[in-house]
């Protein structure tokens, strides 16, 4: 371990531990998919450096990185920008050109790379004010635009690769690797400041909790790079050996998954949610004796206990279901699937206990962007998986749990700073710890556990506290609750805006004959489908006491989307935005 101290270090040590493998970074072009094995990916990440210092890259410059879907040339150029010493400056591709041109201006960027012609319109658009701005690049083959291929052409001369080197020797661990723009429910993005060192101890850390056969595995990544779990996630494949392949994008992970057949992978609360609600529906299509083999499993799934701790009945009747039903949602994922690496927000336990059922665990874990990402996490071996938590927290990483609950971090992972924000830094970093903003505890075997967002609790005018995150991940295990978003700071109770599942209500539609409408502004405003929702609203209130409870809610015809600007691009609620969208609603709540 101790030959990887800095990210660019990953695909040398890849390369004496396991060989060239073959398939090290796989991207399907024009539907057939395209290995590039570890000497090349080396290759080519030297042949950018070399150009990159053509061109007068210096130690410490940026370069940003914007692409709308995983593939091989990002992690090539990630290697060649981070070997010169400089910076790599990850952006979302579903941002604002507002938020373009402030990123690009505020790292300072010399030089950006984009995926595609719809990123670089939005470029084109905001180039002019960036006048630190060099040149864009283009992966794909685009008119009027530089591609990436005329860098490694610049780079084919390997006469500056003497100085290459100098330039690696010269980075040290401690150094400035990323600048990380969280996208932000609120506000401008923050550049959050990572050292090589935050991520490969974070990286090491992630080694010793998921379990990976080294050198003969194969992941599917999907999830944005941008985003830091997605980052870590890949870094630490790459120091097991395992091949990457980039699915196509998240509409596609049921194809791509048919094709790749990966062992692992990772993945957020709510492509699990879709992934369990497609299968459902495809269960609710079977009848007689199929249908109800598969929900007596659906059953037996929502019961499950890691380490047979339902007794051998249980587990005898799980063996039955396994090899009747949960074995042909295994064969619908590619056949492979172990291990699913879970982040970004709080999963609902009936998956965990679903998709442990089916021999598919979910190990759901905690951090932040600001921590590498990795805190804690779930691993079923030493008796360290618990659902219901985040698992236990990693080595070298210290939690402390405040007195008013908030969940405070120590460790190599934590982040130098935010860049340029000095004030909001020492806001965040008190005494050596991150204070998360998030609330938690640690039970008596040691598990984190989540509850809330310090910043989204509220009080209701009577004095009570709300943790709307409880509230929210209850009420989504309703098929007819899509999105929600519950409300009532400073008000008498709590209420919620709800985005209907529009596709389901369509089922249920033709299931029991009941005319809803055929535009959603029609299906929310249905009083039978309003009627439907309180049923699901009264049923699930229940878990709660009675001042946490949503005493009314408003259905909205919109869907919530990342490109709506009702989510984050990790598929987080941007409250305040979410509530100026839906003051009119508000207003007819609580007046």
């Amino acid at each position: 371990m101790n030959t990887v101290t800095r990210l660019f270090d990953f695909p040398y040590y890849q390369l004496k531990q396991y060989g060239s493998i073959s398939d090290a970074l796989v991207t399907k072009y024009n539907e057939v998919w395209i290995k590039t094995s570890t000497a090349e990916y080396i290759e080519k990440a030297n042949a950018i450096s070399r150009a990159l210092l053509r061109l007068g890259i210096q130690k410490n410059d940026k370069i940003a990185i914007i692409s709308t879907s995983n593939r091989t040339e990002w992690h090539i150029v990630d290697i060649g920008v981070l070997q010169t010493g400089a910076q790599n400056v990850p952006i979302y591709p579903t941002i604002s050109e507002n938020d373009y041109e402030y990123i690009l201006n505020h790292s300072e960027s010399h030089y950006c790379f984009v995926s595609d012609a719809e990123v670089l319109r939005k470029i084109n658009l905001i180039k002019a004010n960036v006048p630190t701005l060099k040149e864009v690049y283009s992966f794909n083959e685009i008119e009027g635009c530089e591609n990436w291929k005329s860098l490694l052409e610049l780079g084919k001369d390997e006469s500056n690769q003497d100085v290459v080197e100098d330039r690696k020797n010269a980075v040290h661990t401690d150094d400035l690797a990323t600048i990380i723009y969280t996208s932000g429910t609120t506000g401008r993005p923050k550049g959050v400041m990572l050292s090589h060192q935050n991520i490969v101890s974070n990286v090491f850390a992630g080694a010793q909790r998921i379990p990976i056969e080294a050198g003969n595995s194969k992941t599917m990544s999907y999830l944005p790079i941008c985003h830091i779990l997605e980052r870590f996630y890949l870094y630490l494949c790459q120091f097991y050996g395992v091949s990457i392949y980039f699915g196509e994008s998240i509409d596609k992970i049921g194809v791509n998954l048919k094709e790749i057949k990966p062992n692992l992978m990772t993945g957020v609360p709510r492509v699990l949610e879709k992934i369990y609600d497609s299968i459902y529906a495809k269960g609710l299509e079977l009848s007689g004796i199929k249908r109800m083999l598969f929900f007596w499993a659906i059953g037996l799934g929502l019961r499950f206990q890691p380490y047979g701790a339902n007794g051998w009945w249980y587990e005898l009747q799980l063996k039955i279901a396994r090899k009747l039903i949960f074995s042909k949602w295994k064969a619908g994922v590619g056949g492979n699937l172990e291990f699913i690496a879970c982040g970004s927000a709080a999963l609902q336990p009936r998956l965990a206990r679903v998709f442990g059922a089916a021999q598919i665990t979910i190990m759901e874990g905690y951090g932040l962007t600001e921590t590498s990402p990795l805190v804690a996490i779930n691993d079923l071996r030493n008796n360290g998986f618990k659902i219901g938590t985040v698992g236990k927290v990693v080595d070298k990483v210290e939690v402390k749990i405040a007195p008013d609950g908030e969940i405070l971090c120590k460790g190599p992972n934590i982040m130098l700073g935010y860049y340029k924000d000095a004030t909001l830094t020492n806001e965040v970093l008190v005494d050596g710890y991150f204070h998360t903003g998030d609330i938690g505890e640690i039970d008596a075997e040691g598990f984190l556990k989540i509850t809330d967002r310090k910043k989204e609790m509220f009080k209701t005018s009577g004095g009570k506290y709300i943790s709307p995150q409880l509230l929210e991940n209850a009420m989504k295990q309703s098929r007819f609750i899509e999105q929600i978003m519950v409300i009532g700071d400073g008000e008498k109770m709590p209420a919620a805006f709800i985005q209907p599942n529009f596709s389901f209500i369509k089922e249920w539609e033709k299931i029991h004959h009941i005319a809803v409408g055929t535009t959603n502004q029609e299906i929310v405003s249905n009083p039978k489908v309003i009627a439907r929702i309180q049923e699901e609203i009264d049923r699930l209130n229940k878990k709660f006491g009675n001042w946490e409870q949503i005493k009314r809610f408003e259905l909205t015809p919109e869907v919530w989307s990342i490109t709506s600007g009702h989510l984050t691009p990790t598929l987080k609620l941007k409250r305040k935005i979410v509530m100026e969208m839906y003051k009119d609603l508000y207003q007819k709540i609580y007046n």
